[in-house]
C-alpha cells in the first residue's frame, strides 16, 4: 500500500466503541491501531484529524466509550465508520452538548446580542 494512501486511526482501550483518527482521513478503509476489536473498517465519510469514529454499531440511548469509559450517549443510531460527534451523540454530563452547533461548537439555545 503507497503511504500517501495510508489511512489510520487508533482505539485507546478495548472496551471502547470508538477509535480517534490519526490525519484528515476521506471515506474508504482505515487501519486501526492500539487495542482495536477489528484491524480496519470503513469509514463512511470524511473525519477530521482527532476526531471519532465508531468501530462498531452503537445504537440510540447506548454510552459512547473511549478510554474504556462512557463519555456520552449516542442520540441516535450510529453505524460502524460513522463520525461521532455532536450531531449523533450528547455528553452524559454537560445536558447543554446537545445544542452546539456541530462545526464551531458554539451554543445556539441562546441569542446573543
Amino acid at each position: 500500500m503507497n503511504d500517501k494512501f495510508h489511512q489510520a486511526s487508533f482505539q485507546i482501550h478495548p472496551d471502547d466503541n470508538v477509535c480517534v483518527s490519526l490525519s484528515d482521513l476521506e471515506p474508504g478503509s482505515v487501519s486501526v491501531h492500539g487495542s482495536p476489536q477489528n484491524a480496519r473498517i470503513e469509514l463512511l465519510q470524511q473525519v477530521k484529524q482527532g476526531h471519532k469514529m465508531a468501530n462498531r454499531r452503537i445504537t440510540e440511548g447506548e454510552p459512547v466509550i473511549k478510554y474504556g469509559v462512557a463519555i456520552g450517549i449516542a442520540t441516535r443510531d450510529i453505524a460502524a465508520g460513522e463520525w461521532v460527534h455532536l450531531h449523533n451523540c450528547k455528553s452524559a454530563y454537560d445536558m447543554r452538548s446537545s445544542t452546539l452547533d456541530v462545526d464551531s461548537g458554539a451554543p445556539t439555545d441562546v441569542e446573543y446580542r
